[in-house]
C-alpha cells in the first residue's frame, strides 16, 4: 500500500485537530457529559472510522480496507477492555464524577503517545527481522491465555502495578481533590493530589495494554498507515463512551474471555505468517515454511465480529440472569448489619418482631436531674 507524504500529514493533521477540539473546546470544562453529548460524540466517531475504511477500499482495494476494519475492531475491543480498568481505577481512587473527563482525556493522551511509540518501534523492527513475527505472536498466545485464566471481568481481577505501589508510598499526597490539580501546598509544603495517582494509575495501565495492541495489530496488517489510524480511531470516543455505557461495562463479563480467543487467533496468525517467511538458519535451515497457510483477511475480521458478538451476547444474557449488587443498584434487600430508621429517630439493625418487644419491655435507666436539665 503505498501512502504519499501528503495523505500522511492531512491525515495526521485532521486527527490531531479533532483531538485538540476535544481537549480544548469540550473537555475545557470539568463536567460529566450528558448523554445526548456522549451519543453525539461515539456516533461521530464511528461514523468517521467507518468513512474512513469506506475510502481506503475505493482508493486501495478490498484488501486494505479489510485490514483496517479488523484492526480497528479488534483495537477498539481492546480499548473498551482498558475503559473497564479505568473505571476500577476512578471507583477505587473515587474519583469525583465531574472530574472524571479530565482524567480519562489524559489517560486517552497517554495511550495515544505510547500506542505511537510502540507503532514506530514495531513497524523498525518488522522491516529489519522478519523473525519479529514469532515473538509477536508468542507474546499474543501467552497473554490470550492470561485473559482466559482471569475468566469473567471482575473488580477484584485488578491488581495495582509496582509503580502505583510506588507512587502512593512515596509521594506525599493528600486525601482530598483539589478540582483536576495535580499539585497543591499546604503549609509552605507542595503536595500531590489524589488525582496525580489516578494519572500515574491509568498511564501505567495504557503502557501494559499497548504492549497487547502493537502485536495485535500488526498481526492483522503491516501497514503503518493502517495501523496508525485504526489506533487513533479506536481511541476515538472512548471518554464518551465511559459516561454513556457506565454500568454496561460492568456487564460485559465476558469481554476478557473473548479478547483472549482473538487475541489467540491473531497469534497463531503471525506464527504462521512468520513460518511462511521465515529466514532463521535452525528452523527449515533458513528456508520458507511452504505449507503454512496465510489466512485472508476477509477470514479474519469474520471471526472478529462473530468472536466479538457472541461475546457481547453472552455477557448481557449473563448479566441479565443475575441480580444486581444493592450498591450499584442504588437501593436492595437489607442484610442483618443494614440499619434502618426506627419511628423514635433511632437507627437500629432490622429485627424480628420477638426481639423487638422484648427490648422495648426493658425500662429505661433513670436520668440525673442534671443530665434531664
Amino acid at each position: 500500500m503505498h501512502v504519499a507524504d501528503y495523505v500522511w500529514y492531512i491525515t495526521v493533521g485532521v486527527l490531531l485537530a479533532l483531538l485538540a477540539f476535544d481537549v480544548f473546546i469540550i473537555g475545557r470544562r470539568p463536567h460529566e457529559p450528558t448523554t445526548r453529548e456522549s451519543a453525539t460524540a461515539i456516533a461521530f466517531y464511528v461514523g468517521l472510522a467507518v468513512v474512513f475504511g469506506l475510502g481506503v477500499w475505493v482508493f486501495s482495494g478490498g484488501q486494505y480496507a479489510g485490514e483496517f476494519f479488523a484492526g480497528w475492531l479488534t483495537e477498539y475491543s481492546l480499548s473498551v477492555d482498558n475503559l473497564f480498568i479505568f473505571l476500577i481505577i476512578m471507583s477505587r481512587f473515587g474519583v469525583p464524577r465531574k472530574y472524571q473527563q479530565t482524567a480519562l482525556l489524559v489517560g486517552i493522551i497517554l495511550a495515544l503517545v505510547f500506542r505511537g511509540i510502540f507503532i514506530a518501534v514495531g513497524a523498525a523492527a518488522i522491516n529489519q527481522f522478519s523473525w519479529v513475527f514469532y515473538l509477536f505472536g508468542a507474546f499474543l498466545v501467552y497473554t490470550a491465555i492470561h485473559l482466559a485464566k482471569q475468566g469473567e471481568n471482575d473488580d477484584d481481577d485488578y491488581k495495582e502495578n509496582a509503580v502505583i505501589r510506588f507512587a502512593k508510598k512515596r509521594l506525599n499526597a493528600t486525601h482530598e481533590y483539589n478540582g483536576v490539580k495535580l499539585t497543591v501546598v499546604q503549609n509552605g509544603k507542595r503536595l500531590v493530589t489524589p488525582m496525580a495517582i489516578v494519572i500515574i494509575a491509568l498511564g501505567t495501565t495504557d503502557l501494559l495494554f499497548a504492549l497487547d495492541s502493537i502485536p495485535a495489530i500488526y498481526g492483522l496488517t503491516q501497514e503503518p498507515f493502517l495501523v496508525f489510524t485504526a489506533n487513533v480511531f479506536a481511541l476515538m470516543g472512548l471518554r464518551q463512551l465511559y459516561f454513556l455505557l457506565g454500568d454496561l461495562l460492568k456487564r460485559l463479563v465476558y469481554l476478557s474471555i473473548g479478547l483472549s480467543v482473538v487475541l489467540a487467533f491473531i497469534g497463531v496468525k503471525l506464527v504462521l505468517h512468520a513460518m511462511h517467511v521465515n529466514e532463521l538458519p535452525f528452523i527449515n535451515g533458513g528456508h520458507h515454511i511452504e505449507w503454512a497457510p496465510e489466512i485472508p483477511i476477509w477470514f479474519s475480521l469474520g471471526f472478529i465480529i462473530i468472536t466479538l458478538g457472541i461475546t457481547t451476547v453472552a455477557s448481557l444474557r449473563k448479566s441479565a440472569k443475575t441480580p444486581p449488587h444493592s450498591e450499584s443498584a442504588g437501593g436492595g434487600e437489607l442484610d442483618e448489619s443494614t440499619p434502618v430508621d426506627t419511628p423514635n429517630g433511632k437507627t437500629e439493625p432490622d429485627l424480628d418482631d420477638r426481639t423487638r418487644a422484648e427490648l422495648d419491655s426493658i425500662p429505661e435507666p433513670e436520668q440525673s436531674d442534671a443530665k434531664k436539665r
